[in-house]
């Protein structure tokens, strides 16, 4: 499936929230932190692995996973390539 960042940007903020493209190079891992507000990430393009409360979620393409304000999670590129 191919993700439209446009699109995404248009529906999310239609539902408060903005929409930012992070890349990531195969092996890179964001430990430990969280945010003052909910956030939305969606998978566009490899693998990703993301641990949050004690459970792990590997999202697939344009899967939707929402973090809740406060709340501390890691996430992880766990694929051979760059993902978004």
């Amino acid at each position: 499936m191919t993700v439209v960042q446009s699109d995404v940007k248009r529906e999310w903020h239609s539902r408060s929230f903005s929409c930012d493209l992070w890349t990531d190079p195969a092996g890179r891992v964001r430990q430990d932190f969280s945010h003052a507000s909910d956030e939305l990430l969606m998978l566009v393009e490899g693998e990703i692995e993301l641990e949050m409360e004690g459970e792990t979620f590997k999202p697939g393409i344009s899967e939707e996973i929402l973090i809740p304000a406060g709340i501390s999670h890691t996430v992880r590129n766990i694929g051979a390539t760059t993902n978004r």
